[in-house]
């Protein structure tokens, strides 16, 4: 069976040489680019990853699930609860498995646990002092379960149904299913059916789909800032606590073709995982300011306008993908991190950020494009007081390619006046006028292997003709706009500006002298061995991570440690990393992976002839214990 999300165009690495004798124009691993290139072929990037697991058989099918139920039956099987993300289409499920459970005379009766949702004005009063009033984009985090979508008292009825249920002898089938029926709370067997959060995003985007407990459609933006701050804080709370229980994991991102594990398989293939190298499933929007690069090297759709954003490595968005031989299973990262939060990020780095992974990959190319929008992050207090985060979203641009001329903007210009620099925002805001941005916006020439520091409250952006590794910490969604040249999104509506925010965040004193001294890195060896240096580019107190670049010809080896590395090729044709438990994963040129704490001893061998490089991320030693999570604020 072909993957949902595989793509057509697939790699044939034998028919892609680094053969320096070639021109630009036709080499996938060319940095810098040509000044008037304007098609970039593909590279070795692969945007399918699968982890391949021991001791695991990968189902498929509605007859293959409702075997499992006749076989359940036959054990005793009365109640069975099935749960799972909102975005699941459960009237799919209910019809089909159901008319294969009647097709052999097995009586049964079903429960949705939609009926048992609160009526809709309450949950609405419930959950607007999460969603930040007026406010388009930003709201606050949810602190509790999804109990707020339910009405208590029908809940409570379907728990007696169920204790009802169970008391009877085995031989019926009683099922309570939709998101939230693990709040029933009792079972014989618990289900739990998963769905990627870019195609929970796509459904709402073509209409499927709507807010938990909401019956009208909403625009994207108010659909996406209730789920980022209320309903998947709360589906996750009730997920992290089923996942250790559940006999089945689901993956229902098809609803005509469910794939499936047993419960004990899941955790065992997570297990595995967070021992070893993997990659995450990347995934791909357009933008108003996307450029061309990623597109060709990728491999994605050139029907798109451009490709914006690559979603490298984002925990609360990214899937991971994982199977036997023949066939694969989608569960959320953050599966694996409820589960294994330990061993992926080491003792310390958990005790301190618990059930997230605290790194954030991802791409942005301007090649051919445009500039970003002009903006700064809200510093430590500022995220927690106003958004309910935890930490903040302090930032690095790496240059992994560029064009001559590029440049990013970093810092004020040492003349801004910040009264004149607001007014020329305010009234560009108000009637349209452009502002002049290097007049006060600091810029800097951007080459490839350049890293630009970017700690909370620093004005900054990416100039057009950049392709930049964002190496940045996890939260991702609070960028506060100064300016954005009066641009339109792909929708035709302008993009919000958060002048009020922004202002209330940006360190004034970071000009071009400061920045210079402080913001551009400037790498320095700490160790080299035969055949491999190992550099250093980032580690100040400014942020919680450090940042080293490793020069491999041959082969490098390393131990973790207990700790945990996000790791990205950015120079060189394709690596293979192998880990203590002995598992090897490749990774080509421009893809992201993890390095899992318990991976132990690492080799990192190079399969080209031409040396290669490999920026490492990790959480810096002591944070959380012997040092502050924001010492350098």
């Amino acid at each position: 069976m072909t993957d949902k999300f595989a793509q057509t165009n697939t790699v044939n690495e034998d028919s892609i040489e680094h053969n320096s004798s070639k021109s630009d124009m036709s080499d996938p691993f060319a940095a810098p680019l040509s000044e008037h290139q304007t098609e970039y072929p593909r590279g070795l990037y692969n945007d399918y990853p699968v982890f391949k697991c021991d001791d695991i058989s990968v189902r498929e099918g509605y007859h293959a699930l409702s075997e499992q139920i006749i076989v359940a039956l036959k054990q005793g099987l009365r109640v069975l609860v099935i749960d799972g993300y909102h975005g699941v289409n459960w009237t799919c499920l209910y019809e089909k498995l159901s008319a294969l459970l009647a097709a052999h005379h097995i009586e049964q009766s079903w429960f949705p646990v939609v009926d048992a949702l609160a009526d809709e004005q309450e949950i609405q009063e419930k959950t607007a002092p999460f969603l930040g009033g007026d406010d388009p984009v930003f709201g606050t985090h949810y602190p509790f379960g999804p109990e707020v979508f339910f009405d208590a008292a029908k809940i409570a009825r379907m728990r007696v149904e169920a204790a009802k249920a169970r008391g009877r002898s085995a031989g019926s089938l009683t099922v309570f299913y939709g998101t939230g029926a693990g709040l029933i709370e009792l079972w014989d067997r618990l289900w739990y059916m998963d769905i990627a959060k870019d195609l929970i995003q796509l459904k709402a985007k073509q209409g499927e789909l709507t807010n938990l407990g909401i019956n009208k459609n909403l625009p994207f933006g108010q659909f996406y800032k209730r789920s980022y701050f209320v309903d998947w804080p709360s589906l996750n709370r009730l997920k992290r606590h089923l996942l250790p229980q559940t006999d089945m994991f689901i993956d229902l991102n098809d609803p005509d073709q469910p794939r499936f594990v047993s419960g004990r398989e899941f955790r065992h293939a997570m297990h595995q995982i967070a021992q070893a190298p993997f990659r995450v499933r990347p995934w791909f929007l357009p933008g108003p300011w996307g450029g061309k690069y990623a597109q060709g090297h990728m491999g994605q759709d050139p029907g798109q306008p451009n490709l914006a954003w690559s979603y490298e490595l984002i925990v609360p968005e990214n899937g991971l993908v994982f199977g036997d031989r023949d066939h694969s299973v989608e569960c959320s990262f953050d599966c694996l991190m409820f589960l294994e939060n330990q061993r992926v990020l080491g003792k310390e780095a958990a005790a301190q950020f618990l059930y997230e992974w605290p790194i954030r990959l991802d791409y942005l190319d301007t090649i051919d494009g445009g500039n970003l929008s002009v903006q700064c992050h809200p510093r430590p207090d500022y995220i927690r007081d106003h958004f309910g985060e935890t930490y903040t979203q302090d930032e690095t641009y790496y240059i992994c390619n560029a064009k001559p001329g590029a440049k990013v903007y970093l810092g004020l210009t040492e003349d801004c006046d910040p009264g004149e620099f607001r007014s020329a925002l305010e009234e560009s805001q108000n009637s349209g006028k452009e502002v002049d941005i290097d007049k006060y916006v600091n810029s800097e020439p951007a080459k490839p292997h350049d890293l630009f520091l970017i700690p909370n409250g620093t004005v900054h952006c990416s100039g057009r003709g950049n392709l930049v590794l964002e190496i940045s910490t996890t939260p991702y969604i609070f960028t506060f706009k100064l300016y954005d040249y009066l641009r339109k999104d792909l929708n035709g509506d302008l993009r919000p500006i958060n002048i009020e925010h922004a202002f209330n965040n940006i360190y004034f004193h970071r000009r071009k002298k400061w920045v210079q001294e402080n913001l551009l890195a400037k790498p320095e060896l700490v160790d080299q061995g035969r055949g491999w240096q190992k550099y250093v580019l980032y580690r100040l107190p400014l942020t919680f991570y450090d940042i080293f670049r490793v020069h491999i010809e041959e082969f490098y080896e390393f131990a973790t440690e207990d700790h945990a590395f996000a790791v990205n090729l950015v120079a060189g044709k394709k690596v293979e990393i192998s880990s203590g438990s002995g598992h090897s994963s490749p990774l080509a040129y421009l893809e992201s992976m993890v390095i899992p704490a318990a991976a132990g001893h690492v080799t990192i061998r190079n399969q080209d002839k031409s040396p290669c490089k490999l920026v490492m991320v990790r959480v810096r030693p002591g944070i959380g214990s012997a040092i502050p999570l924001n010492a350098g604020s």
